[in-house]
């Protein structure tokens, strides 16, 4: 018996330096760097690309890295990031040559959005890739981030440091790996297919799923379909006053998500932050450039996906998932 007792405890000691050495081990090395993928692409500013980039760049760029004070997409810090990810900053995305991305070529903006990895090499861990959004969408990002909008024109604002928090280096050491790059052409569906087109719009386009499911240390960024708690809320984010607030239930569960609201209801608070439960603050974003083919989309794709019960706190309830 004591024999068995001596194995044991040699085992868990073992096992307790492993685990000490290997959290070492990743502090030490931080977010690991990858070879920057080799695209050669070239991309027309056509009107109607650039026009469309402006448009899903305020929808889902802006918010992390639109300074709202110049107006610039010089970045800035991540202020609704809970603290147990560190402290991280957003990129200057303006055409500046040192601090921006003015060097880059077009085919390292497409890696970047498609893939998360830089021309540095280094995995941007909490800005989404887009390796489902649509070559036309990506084309039209990139159109607009060459464009001649005072938005992206230069501007010598540097990114500070990051300073990524342990959970955050070991989540980049283990399950945060780059999306691979498309292996054929990838199309939306057209919106006259309802479901499908509102599918992509929330996994592809939007990436509603992230912040909308339970929690982004247990999101599925490769099969979102399979993330934890999929668009049933619980996500902890920060308001504008440093307070945790939890995302909502757009699930279609009568009780406690969305099930209950009409199209219109939901293209109200979509659009303008105009809930039936009451006004929608941040960090929800409002995306007031919805097309009514969008809202017409995401709400019957909402509807669809299997309910969940989960009354999250703003609508007057405690999370039960």
């Amino acid at each position: 018996m004591k024999t068995l007792l001596r194995r044991l405890a040699l085992l868990v000691g073992i096992t307790l330096l492993a685990i000490i050495g290997f959290l070492l081990f990743v502090q030490v090395r931080g977010i690991p760097r990858y070879p920057p993928p080799l695209l050669k692409v070239a991309i027309p500013l056509t009107p109607a690309w650039v026009a469309l980039g402006e448009k899903l760049t305020l929808s889902i760029c802006a918010d992390c890295h639109l300074n709202r004070k110049t107006n610039k997409y010089s970045g800035h810090r991540l202020a609704d990031l809970t603290p147990d990810f560190g402290r991280i900053y957003t990129s200057n995305i303006t055409q500046d040559q040192q601090h921006g991305i003015g060097r880059w070529t077009t085919g390292q903006l497409v890696a970047l959005l498609r893939t998360g990895i830089g021309p540095d090499g280094r995995l941007r861990l909490i800005m989404p890739n887009y390796a489902r959004m649509s070559d036309e969408d990506v084309a039209s990002i990139v159109a607009f981030l060459r464009s001649a909008s005072p938005q992206v024109q230069p501007d010598p604002t540097p990114t500070p440091p990051q300073k990524p928090s342990l959970l955050l280096k070991l989540l980049g050491n283990t399950i945060m790996r780059p999306a691979r790059l498309p292996a054929a052409p990838v199309l939306a569906p057209p919106p006259t297919e309802a479901r499908a087109f509102g599918r992509y719009l929330v996994i592809g386009r939007y990436h509603c799923f992230e912040c909308h499911s339970k929690d982004f240390k247990s999101n599925n960024p490769y099969e979102p379909e399979k993330s934890k708690g999929y668009l049933g809320g619980g996500t902890p984010l920060l308001n504008n006053e440093s307070q945790t607030v939890v995302s909502r239930n757009i699930t279609g569960d009568v009780a406690t998500g969305i099930g209950g609201w009409s199209e219109a209801q939901f293209g109200r608070a979509v659009r303008f932050g105009l809930s039936p439960n009451g006004p929608l603050h941040y960090p929800m974003n409002k995306y007031s450039l919805l097309t009514d083919e969008e809202v017409h989309a995401l709400f019957a794709y909402l509807q669809a996906v299997p309910k969940i019960k989960n009354a999250t706190p703003e609508d007057g309830g405690a999370v039960v998932q």
